[in-house]
């Protein structure tokens, strides 16, 4: 939908909510409930005078009518998109309560920098600053988390810390992204699928464009993983968002969105030999903040040893109480950013200085390697020496 056409849409009462740059979603439905979705109060229902189905109906024909399609029982699907916002009807023969309408604001700027994070303790600044060095050293990132947790907008993130000699490539079915309106100077083309072009067929030309980057949009699909593995097995490095629980479960995720009898060791194998780090953002109401809080609660490498089994290591963990746990990476990863001209070196922080009380425990390697980590124990091996640290925040 054409941007200037776009504009001249009556959104009424609807405006004032579009403006509010703390507002994410606006969601329509049962004959007059608002709900908002924001940036620091989460979910909460609001009332707006003079906002009835009867408007929701009318923007709903404004954009049919300038979108030259039908919206009726016949046709009770609408989706108008602009380059910011995006826009779901249901008809009110299917959404038997009445029309039903969510608004979904998509901006191009990057909303989050460094200070902001670290002051709003989204994250700590060891682990900010590893991750960040990570993207600079070509490491393949999936973001994992729920619906609003912000996936989207800590991978725009990310990718704002690439080389500006690097070319990106956005493949995305809902643009979101916008990083070749944000950085118009770079060499950014932004993909979107449809009925026309699958994932498979952008993938295909995508590839032929020669890109460094290739950020694609939330991974939920078998068609998705497939670009995902695709990407990566061909030396091209990506950015990605996935539904997941926790950082450590993205290539079994992965995995179960195949819907196919692959072989699980085979397809394991190749997600830990090329996707280097997976990060969880949690996001919830903080009684401590008094707000909507987002917090980076998990980061993950995963790996293939010599021996060629794959493994995981729980780089950052943080509970629900506070309590953390930190390592630094494995020699694979040190070893591959070596090869990429980025060296580190305690890059994260377990020592407990600046963060609170520690203690050390000594466990053994194969607790490990079996999978039994708790929320505060976590191996380390470095120099022959197995320590892990729990922090305090």
């Amino acid at each position: 939908m054409n941007d200037n056409v776009f504009e001249q849409l009556d959104f009424g009462p609807f405006q004032p909510l579009l403006e509010n740059d703390d507002i994410t979603d606006i969601s329509y439905s049962n004959n007059g409930q608002v709900w908002i979705r924001s940036l620091t109060k989460g979910n909460y229902r609001t009332e707006i005078a003079g906002l009835d189905n009867a408007l929701v109906e009318k923007l709903a024909f404004q954009c049919s009518n300038v979108m030259g399609v039908s919206f009726n029982s016949a046709n009770p699907f609408l989706d108008a998109e602009s380059t910011e916002l995006r826009l779901n009807f249901v008809h009110e023969s299917i959404a038997t309560n009445g029309i039903a309408l969510v608004i979904r604001k998509t901006p191009a700027k990057i909303r989050l920098e460094k200070e902001k994070l670290l002051k709003e303790d989204y994250v700590t600044s060891d682990i900010h600053d590893f991750l960040i060095r990570c993207v600079e050293g070509h490491c393949n990132v999936i973001v994992a988390g729920e619906t609003g947790s912000g996936k989207t907008e800590f991978v725009k993130y990310l990718a704002s810390h690439t080389k500006e000699n690097e070319k990106l490539i956005t493949i995305e079915d809902t643009l979101e992204l916008h990083l070749d309106r944000i950085f118009p100077h770079r060499d950014i083309v932004a993909m979107k699928t449809n009925n026309i072009a699958s994932y498979t067929d952008v993938l295909v030309t995508c590839m032929r464009q020669n890109p460094k980057w290739i950020l694609l949009s939330e991974v939920r699909s078998a068609e998705a993983v497939t670009a995902v593995r695709n990407s990566i097995s061909s030396g091209h490095n990506i950015l990605s968002t996935i539904h997941a629980d926790k950082a450590s479960a993205i290539p079994y995720r992965l995995y179960s969105l195949m819907e196919t009898d692959l072989d699980v060791d085979q397809f394991l194998s190749t997600i830990y030999r090329y996707i280097q780090l997976g990060v969880h953002i949690k996001a919830y109401y903080s009684t401590k903040y008094q707000r909507f809080h987002r917090e980076i609660d998990e980061v993950c490498e995963f790996y293939v040893d010599d021996d060629n089994k794959p493994q995981s290591r729980v780089l950052y963990k943080k509970s629900f109480e506070g309590t953390a746990v930190k390592q630094n990476p494995s020699k694979h990863l040190m070893d591959y950013l070596a090869a990429q001209g980025i060296f580190l070196e305690n890059v994260i922080d377990t020592t407990a200085n600046n963060i609170g009380q520690s203690q050390n425990i000594t466990t053994s390697k194969s607790t490990y390697n079996s999978g039994n980590i708790g929320n505060d124990r976590i191996v380390s091996n470095h120099g022959g020496v197995t320590t892990s640290q729990i922090e305090t925040l």
